[in-house]
């Protein structure tokens, strides 16, 4: 299994399917037992160090089936916004929720679809960037059809970047656009209605043209 810290709060998991069934598991069972399903990550999160990864809060998790394995990411939220909730792994009650992860109908599933029937579209979301300079890779490593309302706030000292994916309703697209956001940013618990209350708008409507446009 490889392992990729991705930043503070997230990783990004590699594994064979050849590495699953060494741990005891089958591709069958991952695939249309939930429980097993579940049993198999938590075999994967106890291979990892503490120092390596501290799990200390409801985790979101992007499952992504390969042809050769499985690459997970798993994000901690220390203090999810509820938009997030029904995606949402509680830590603390491993059997309670796993709904966003191998939860599949063995009668309707197959590859081919196993990919995004685990996935939980977000309508908008809150990200913190650990400086502002992190908005300038971010920017540059966006896909070139992304054009949706992106904006920077700075708020008690913070970098916060919201976007509005109201209108990104394929689950695909929807993973291409997050998958480098979460390389630089993690998912904050800030809600917009604070920022633009009490913060201040750095750029709004695109800023991630104006990053590329001015840096």
């Amino acid at each position: 299994m490889d392992i990729e810290r991705i930043n503070d709060n997230t990783l990004k998991l590699v594994i064979s399917y050849k590495d699953i069934e060494e741990r005891g598991f089958t591709k069958d069972e991952i695939w249309f037992n939930r429980d097993k399903g579940e049993e198999l990550f938590w075999v994967m999160m106890d291979e990892i160090d503490d120092d390596q990864f501290e799990v200390n809060g409801p985790l979101w998790i992007q499952v992504v089936a390969k042809e050769v394995g499985l690459e997970l990411t798993v994000t901690v939220v220390n203090a999810p916004h509820e938009l997030f909730n029904e995606g949402m792994l509680d830590v603390q009650n491993k059997g309670s929720q796993f709904a966003n992860m191998f939860e599949s109908d063995p009668f309707t599933t197959n590859a081919q679809d196993f990919e995004t029937d685990t996935f939980q579209l977000l309508e908008d979301a809150v990200f913190e960037l650990e400086s502002f300079d992190d908005l300038i890779p971010l920017a540059k490593s966006m896909p070139s059809g992304f054009d949706e309302v992106n904006e920077l706030y700075v708020y008690e000292g913070r970098y916060y970047l919201y976007i509005d994916f109201t209108r990104v309703v394929d689950v695909e697209l929807q993973q291409d656009f997050l998958s480098p956001i979460l390389e630089y940013a993690k998912l904050s618990s800030q809600t917009i209605h604070v920022l633009r209350e009490y913060g201040k708008a750095i750029m709004e409507g695109d800023c991630f043209a104006i990053t590329r446009e001015h840096f």
